[in-house]
């Protein structure tokens, strides 16, 4: 005696496939390089055709995007956000679920967060800890850079592990924040040269850490305390002197380096001169939206909740000049 099959509920080709297949057709493509007018095939979330409708067959039950008279622009890359991060006594507003969210509502599809560990701390233990946060919380693509806090044998030991087997290939390093992250010229060679002997890229938190703490004491000893304070203690010079000092050390090395969040006219002119003196091989800058939309000239302001909005470091320059600057040099 046979019996039959128990039936399989059928779904409607429309519902089946709308999700994992889109068509947008007629809209203006954005590439690095070009623009053109194209259609846009996407499937599981692979783009698997990019062209003129004539060359393709649609397959049916996709979700038709007409794009007429719209840009069609890649997703855009965030490669530095911290989420969640723990600074101090203080936690980072956006976690993994909301930062995330906020950057597909603006078309960023991809987000590199910071795994910093404290002194002393695994490189490993620390990339689980900053995985366990992201994991179950995160809605779009995103990676991890992983921070140098701190130097030794077993720190060089498992920056291996981390570009074999974790898919890690970018550390970052800090200049600033002395006795918490920051690390000395011969511990930045070392690091360097190990990032070098791995084919993974430098990233360095250009300020001098030294100065910033004799400002700092200065500052407190007279009473200031407000977020007026916060550029007296780190002024372009300061950041300027670091970038300089990050390239050469780096050059010395022959290791590739990205110089973070580059805030000032100063620091993003020693950018440039390091790229045509080693003729733009390895060195990168990156400036930050806000460093291209305001200026530091928001730190005296009569509204503390004001004022402190504005405090990053290195900080925005008073120099009211400074976002037009660094727009011209992002365009070099």
């Amino acid at each position: 005696m046979s019996t039959s099959p128990k039936p399989v509920k059928k779904v409607p080709i429309h519902l089946q496939s709308a999700q994992n297949r889109v068509y947008i057709k007629n809209g203006q493509i954005v590439n690095h390089d070009k623009t053109f007018m194209a259609d846009v095939y996407i499937e599981d979330g692979t783009i698997k055709f990019v062209g003129s409708a004539s060359e393709i067959v649609v397959p049916g039950g996709v979700r038709v995007i007409d794009a007429t008279g719209k840009l069609i622009i890649p997703g855009g890359i965030d490669p530095h956000t911290h989420f969640q991060l723990r600074f101090g006594n203080a936690v980072s507003v956006d976690d993994f679920y909301h930062g995330t969210k906020a950057a597909i509502a603006g078309g960023t599809t991809t987000i590199i967060d910071f795994v910093l560990p404290n002194k002393g701390e695994s490189l490993v233990e620390a990339y689980d800890k900053w995985r366990e946060w992201a994991d179950p919380k995160v809605c779009c693509d995103y990676a991890l850079h992983v921070g140098i806090t701190w130097w030794s044998n077993s720190v060089s030991q498992e920056m291996k592990i981390m570009c074999d087997e974790l898919g890690v290939n970018s550390f970052k390093m800090f200049m600033a924040y002395k006795g918490l992250y920051q690390l000395n010229d011969s511990e930045l060679l070392d690091v360097f040269e190990r990032i070098r002997a791995l084919g993974a890229i430098a990233q360095i938190h250009a300020e001098n850490g030294d100065v910033i703490a004799k400002n700092v004491s200065k500052l407190l000893a007279a009473n200031i305390t407000g977020p007026e304070g916060h550029e007296l203690s780190r002024p372009e010079e300061v950041e300027a002197e670091a970038v300089n000092r990050a390239c050469i050390l780096a050059h010395q090395m022959d290791c590739p380096l990205y110089v973070v969040h580059v805030m000032s006219k100063s620091a993003g002119d020693e950018i440039a001169r390091a790229r045509t003196r080693y003729n733009k091989r390895g060195i990168y800058g990156e400036t930050l939206a806000a460093a291209l939309g305001t200026d530091g000239s928001h730190y005296g302001h009569t509204c503390f909740q004001h004022a402190a909005a504005h405090v990053l470091s290195p900080p925005l320059r008073p120099d009211p000049t400074t976002p037009e600057y660094l727009t011209k040099l992002l365009a070099k």
